[in-house]
């Protein structure tokens, strides 16, 4: 059965951190690209980052660069986001997503939220 689990999420003040995790099961994770997104109220989802297969290259939404960094761990079927200098509009649900070829995997998702 195929699972993705996310995990982290919580409340922080503006200007702190998390650490978000997407623990996979069920497929093989290390053929997978994996992506995060987020979807905050009444917003439509958006990318957040992405991390090839191999975890050798990686992408960023504009206004997450420099402070979100994903990272993959193959051996531990993980994909992480550290997320820093958080703002309240970084406000959201947290999403995992695997993509090989057509076949594309969702989590349920990690609250985040960002007020003082």
């Amino acid at each position: 059965q195929v699972q993705l689990v996310e995990s982290g999420g919580g409340l922080v003040q503006p200007g702190g951190s998390l650490r978000l995790s997407c623990a996979a099961s069920g497929f093989t994770f290390s053929s997978y690209a994996m992506m995060w997104y987020r979807q905050a109220p009444g917003k439509a989802r958006e990318l957040v980052a992405t991390i090839t297969s191999t975890g050798d290259s990686t992408n960023y939404a504009d206004s997450m660069k420099g402070r979100f960094t994903i990272s993959r761990d193959n051996a531990k079927m993980t994909v992480y986001l550290q997320t820093n200098s958080l703002k309240p509009e970084d406000t959201a649900v947290y999403y995992c997503k695997a993509v090989f070829s057509t076949i594309t995997y969702w989590g349920q998702g990690t609250q985040v939220i960002v007020s003082s």
